[in-house]
């Protein structure tokens, strides 16, 4: 219901309010820091609805139009008027057999898909001008993962959810083994939930730090000699500056174990630029470039939209609770003790 409400807004917004929140946006005065730098500090949240990738059918629209956002409001109502249906004969007859044989995940709750603002974009990407990842390079490495049955493939498991096998952690995605969170990058890619990051900013340093598996990124604003080549972190070495009231963060030094974009690269080669915008009180204009000759043909620059968030980030204690990793290993020795017993 809420998505729902969400897309309403921003239809209504779309139609009768997009130009003079323009307007509102170019007349903006940034606020500034005691050191007058942009004022970008506080909790940010980048959680959309908007796909990553352009659906095919719109082509180089950018936006949706005013009918095709009543068409996608039509969609979400009938759909929630199938799923209240159904959770009405569940009621009725708690012995008629499950609409679906996929119970959902136990954590549906946390879900906060939806994002808020006053456009519709038809895709993040904006760069290529079709919306879409570019070609990969040949042999650019690919590998998928998800939260189904484990994909066969080799070490090391670059992508952050699911896995190859149950040998050992290494054989886990990277967000199961609490090494680096599903939507945290760097970049930010908006993802089911926990799409939150906070700002702090001083006179020479800014740091961004992530919800999920609360990372903290300290960025040298001043000119700070760049890591040698063979220092690799996983969420590589980063460097600020101001670009009128841009915060302009170029990172490099990736550790290749972690996947360009879109399931493909080893990001060793990779190079981001991201771009942090106040555009409001309640809003940063958040765009990142991705440069990866080994992995991809062109660039890709994607835009989210952050908002403001009047709370605090409590910190997401991943290892410290991490009993899923233990339970998958402990069951995989089970199951191969009871093999080994059956066979004898």
């Amino acid at each position: 219901m809420r998505q729902q409400n969400l897309i309403k807004f921003s239809a209504l917004t779309f139609i009768a309010l997009a130009a003079v929140n323009t307007q509102a946006q170019d007349d903006y005065e940034v606020p500034r820091t005691e050191w007058g730098q942009p004022d970008l500090q506080g909790v940010w949240n980048f959680s959309s609805n908007t796909p990553m990738q352009r659906p095919q059918r719109y082509g180089n629209q950018e936006f949706l139009t005013r009918e095709q956002i009543e068409e996608a409001i039509a969609r979400q109502e009938a759909a929630a008027a199938a799923a209240d249906a159904a959770a009405a004969q569940a009621v009725v007859d708690p012995d008629a057999p499950p609409v679906t044989d996929n119970p959902g995940g136990y954590n549906d709750f946390w879900v906060e898909s939806a994002g808020i603002g006053d456009t519709v974009r038809t895709s993040h990407i904006v760069y290529p001008e079709d919306g879409r990842v570019p070609a990969a390079v040949e042999g650019a490495p690919r590998q998928f993962g998800g939260l189904g049955p484990d994909v066969p493939g080799e070490r090391p498991v670059r992508y952050v959810v699911g896995g190859i096998a149950k040998d050992g952690p290494e054989d886990r995605g990277l967000s199961e083994r609490c090494i680096v969170g599903f939507n945290s990058g760097p970049p930010f890619t908006p993802s089911l939930y926990n799409n939150n990051m906070q700002i702090f900013q001083s006179k020479d340093t800014a740091v961004i730090m992530t919800e999920m598996i609360h990372d903290a990124r300290i960025v040298p604003l001043v000119d700070k000699p760049a890591l040698d080549d063979d220092i690799r972190l996983w969420s590589g070495d980063s460097r600020g500056y101001f670009d009128g009231d841009t915060l302009v963060v170029e990172t490099r030094n990736f550790n290749g174990y972690r996947q360009t974009f879109a399931s493909t690269g080893s990001n060793l080669d990779m190079v981001l630029t991201e771009r942090f915008t106040r555009t409001a009180y309640d809003t940063v204009n958040y765009e990142f470039t991705i440069e990866d000759q080994s992995t991809f043909t062109d660039k890709i620059t994607a835009i989210v939209p952050m908002t403001k968030v009047a709370g605090q980030i409590y910190e997401y204690a991943c290892h410290e609770g991490n009993y899923g990793m233990v339970n998958i290993l402990r069951g995989e020795r089970m199951e191969e003790l009871r093999a080994t017993e059956d066979s004898q």
